[in-house]
């Protein structure tokens, strides 16, 4: 079954290292979360908003293990009050597991989606 599951980082500044360093964790703990194997991933989009214009967080990710995996990176739409210093990321993968996937919001980016937030609901 092919599906798909997102998440957001925010970045602490606008740095190369800081861009890459951000990717790579939430690639890793988007793919931990939800037992993804590296060879099921069909494709990753990358966005990251208006403030980083250092580095390319698909680029980050194509220079550590994504290098046979299609990347695409975009800039986030620039909406008043939207929150500053993101990386987001969308997987396309395909799966035999039957649970739902779960989303992945780390370094502050979990106030995109409080209603993920709670006791029982797990945190990225």
């Amino acid at each position: 079954m092919v599906v798909a599951v997102r998440g957001a980082i925010r970045v602490r500044s606008n740095e190369k290292s800081a861009i890459h360093e951000a990717a790579t964790k939430l690639a890793d703990k988007i793919m931990a979360t939800n037992g993804i194997e590296m060879n099921r991933i069909i494709s990753v989009l990358c966005s990251l908003t208006e403030d980083l214009t250092v580095a390319n967080p698909a680029t980050a990710l194509r220079l550590g293990r994504f290098g046979e995996v299609p990347l695409f990176c975009v800039q986030e739409a620039t909406v008043e009050g939207q929150m500053a210093s993101l990386v987001r990321m969308l997987f396309t993968y395909d799966t035999d597991r039957t649970e739902r996937p779960q989303p992945v919001y780390l370094n502050g980016a979990e106030g995109l989606r409080p209603d993920l937030a709670g006791p029982d609901r797990p945190r990225g």
